[in-house]
């Protein structure tokens, strides 16, 4: 079952009718090809996506994918897929990790709260929502790490859960250096960013 709320969900004035968007709204969204989401109950509609994004999206699920089936400890998904923080806030990440020890948040239909590693690529459309709107909910929704693809500039940006609860930039790597990618959520990942972001 979904959250009532979460920290930093405030909700609307006390005495004020609650007129945000709920999952029940959301699952009366038109079947039209589109990426149909909510945070804090605002409706965000996404296009279809660019041949980059996709030839990224899949590189980078079968590297994951690949990893897994080496050293089980989890499940890879890709969107569309919906993630279900609270009633007022449920999206769709272009990719998802769930950590073996968190299985029980994977329903027949969706996932039911923080994956361990959520990961968006930018599209012009998608900008400001991914870097500023998504961040934020991911942040007080309790996810492990959340990667941020830039095709255009070919760098990934990586916020992760600290100990104190905070959600810091804690990496900013890039093709030009031939950076690798890892993470604390899936031991042992390395994923090169020439290749990832290969012409």
């Amino acid at each position: 079952m979904y959250y009532e709320r979460m920290q930093g969900d405030l909700g609307p004035p006390s005495g004020t009718p609650d007129t945000r968007l709920t999952y029940d709204d959301f699952l009366l969204f038109p079947d039209d090809g589109l990426r149909h989401e909510i945070i804090d109950g605002e409706h965000y509609v996404t296009p279809s996506q660019v041949p980059r994004h996709q030839v990224l999206l899949g590189r980078l699920h079968f590297e994951i994918e690949y990893h897994l089936r080496q050293h089980p400890g989890g499940r890879v998904f890709l969107s569309p897929l919906d993630v279900v923080f609270t009633k007022w806030d449920v999206v769709e990440p272009d990719l998802l990790f769930i950590a073996r020890s968190q299985t029980d948040i994977i329903s027949d239909k969706n996932i039911q709260g923080a994956p361990a590693l959520v990961v968006e690529i930018l599209s012009p459309g998608t900008r400001r929502t991914d870097e500023q709107i998504k961040l934020r909910l991911f942040e007080r929704g309790g996810v492990g790490e959340y990667w941020i693809l830039d095709p255009d500039r070919d760098l990934v940006k990586v916020f992760s859960r600290q100990p104190d609860g905070s959600f810091p930039l804690i990496a900013e790597l890039s093709r030009e250096r031939s950076d690798v990618m890892k993470t604390q959520q899936i031991p042992g990942l390395a994923i090169s960013l020439s290749e990832l972001f290969a012409p």
